[in-house]
C-alpha cells in the first residue's frame, strides 16, 4: 500500500548535510503517520545551503534583517551540490515554528506561509545544480506595509523527494529538507513578553517523616510578545500563611518564537508536606543573541494550589501518642498495684499487731481483752472480799410470795 505524505528527514541550519540529513530543522510528521525510516535517494546525494553573495557565501550564520514596513531587499541563497551526479532540488521559503520541546521548526511542504515565507520571492521553484557545483540564487523580501512590529523568523529550503518504508511496510513519501534561517525585525514598538500558561501541580510524599516531598510543576511557556525571547522558568513553593516558604531555578527555555509556546517541568525537593502548598511558576525572559530589549521583558506568572497531606509525619505522630499512652497506662497499673500492695501490708500489719498483745500475768485473756469496761475502776481494799467470801451478786429466792 503506497501512502502520500511528506515526511521531513531533516533540515539543517547551514552546510552540508548529507541523505538522510541531521535534522536541525525538522518538519513535523503528519499526526496518521509513524516516523519512517528514511531512505535517501542516492547514498551519495549531499548537498548544502547557506546565505551567500553574488559572490559566494559570506560567512553569516542565518540571513538576520530589521527593515521597516514597506522595505523590499534583494539576497542570495548559495545551494551546493557535494554529490558526483546532478541534483534537482525543491527550492522554496517558509514560516518557522517553536515546536513543544523548544526547537526550531518550519511549516511541511504542504502547508502555505502566512508571514515571512509568504514574503520571499525566488526566481523559479526547482534548480538543477551540477555535480560538485554551488549555485547563488537571487531573491527578494519584501515587508508588506501592515506588517506588525517585531520578529518574523522563517527559512529557505532546498529539499530532495524520496522514498521510505514506515514501521507498517507501507511506503511513503519522505521529504529531505536542508535549510537556512531568516529572522526578520520589523521596526515598531517591541513588546518582550513571556506568559506562563497550564501550570500544573503534583506533589509527592517521602516515606521517610523526617523529609519532605518532592513538588512537580508542569506548565507551558509562551511568547505573547512580539520578539522572540528565551527565558529562565522559576518555581516558588509556600505552605499557609507563606510558611516554609522556597524557590528553585529550572533549565534555561530555548528560543521561543513569537505566538510559539513550549512545556517546561521544574522540580523541588525538600517541599515540607504542610497539608495546603502554593506554588507559582515564573519565567524571566532574557533576550536571545546581542539583542537589546527596551523595555527590559517582563513576565506573566502563574499559581496553583496543591495539597500536601504528611500521612508519614501523621503515621508517627499517631505512633508516639500509641507509645505516651502506653507508657502512661503502664505508669498507672504499677502505682495501682504498688498501692494495693501497700494496703495489704497495712492489714496485714494491723492484724499482725492485734495477736502480739501480751497477756497480764495470773489472767486468762477474754474476749474483752485489751479494753477497759465504761464502769471498770479499782476497788478500795474495803470493797475486796475476804477470803471464802463469794463475789457474787446475791439472789432472790422465789418464795412465792409478793415481797412487800
Amino acid at each position: 500500500m503506497r501512502l502520500l505524505a511528506t515526511i521531513a528527514a531533516g533540515i539543517a541550519l547551514l552546510g552540508v548535510v548529507p541523505a538522510p540529513p541531521a535534522s536541525a530543522l525538522a518538519a513535523p510528521t503528519p499526526p496518521a503517520q509513524q516516523e519512517p525510516s528514511p531512505a535517501p535517494p542516492s547514498a551519495a546525494a549531499t548537498w548544502g545551503v547557506a546565505p551567500s553573495s553574488a559572490r559566494g557565501p559570506n560567512g553569516r550564520p542565518a540571513f538576520s534583517y530589521k527593515l521597516d514596513p514597506g522595505a523590499t531587499l534583494t539576497d542570495y541563497i548559495g545551494v551546493t551540490n557535494h554529490s558526483t551526479r546532478p541534483l534537482t532540488l525543491s527550492l522554496y521559503a517558509s514560516d518557522a515554528v517553536t515546536t513543544t520541546q523548544g526547537g526550531f521548526d518550519l511549516l511541511a511542504a504542504d502547508q502555505e506561509p502566512t508571514d515571512v515565507g509568504s514574503w520571499v520571492r525566488l526566481p523559479r521553484r526547482t534548480v538543477t545544480i551540477p555535480s560538485t557545483s554551488r549555485l547563488d540564487i537571487p531573491f527578494t523580501l519584501t515587508v508588506p506595509r501592515n506588517a506588525t512590529p517585531g520578529d518574523h523568523a522563517g527559512g529557505i529550503v532546498a529539499s530532495l523527494a524520496g522514498a521510505a518504508v514506515d514501521a507498517q511496510g507501507n511506503r511513503v513519501a519522505v521529504d529531505h529538507r536542508v535549510g537556512a534561517r531568516i529572522y526578520l525585525r520589523v521596526a515598531g514598538e517591541l513588546q518582550p513578553t513571556l506568559t506562563v500558561e497550564n501550570l500544573r501541580v503534583r506533589h509527592s510524599g517521602s516515606v521517610n517523616p523526617l523529609a519532605g516531598g518532592t513538588v512537580t510543576a508542569t506548565f507551558t511557556v509562551r511568547n505573547t510578545g512580539n520578539v522572540r525571547l528565551a527565558g529562565q522558568p522559576v518555581l516558588g513553593v509556600a505552605g499557609p500563611f507563606g510558611l516554609a516558604r522556597q524557590s528553585v531555578d529550572g533549565a534555561a527555555l530555548p528560543e521561543i518564537l513569537p505566538g510559539g509556546e513550549l512545556t517546561t517541568t521544574v522540580r523541588m525537593s525538600g517541599v515540607p508536606p504542610l497539608f495546603r502548598l502554593t506554588a507559582n511558576a515564573t519565567v524571566t525572559p532574557a533576550a536571545v543573541g546581542d539583542q537589546i530589549l527596551d523595555p527590559p521583558p517582563r513576565g506573566e506568572p502563574a499559581q496553583a494550589t496543591v495539597w500536601a497531606v504528611p500521612w508519614p509525619q501523621l503515621a508517627l505522630l499517631i505512633l508516639l501518642a500509641l507509645v505516651g499512652w502506653a507508657l502512661i497506662a503502664a505508669r498507672r497499673r504499677r502505682a495501682a498495684q504498688l498501692a494495693r500492695a501497700v494496703a495489704a501490708a497495712r492489714e496485714e500489719g494491723r492484724a499482725q499487731a492485734g495477736q502480739d498483745i501480751p497477756v497480764a500475768a495470773g489472767r486468762q485473756p477474754s474476749a474483752t481483752a485489751g479494753r477497759a469496761a465504761p464502769d471498770d475502776h479499782p476497788m478500795s481494799d474495803a470493797d475486796r472480799p475476804g477470803p471464802g467470801h463469794d463475789n457474787r451478786h446475791p439472789t432472790i429466792e422465789d418464795t412465792g410470795k409478793d415481797e412487800k
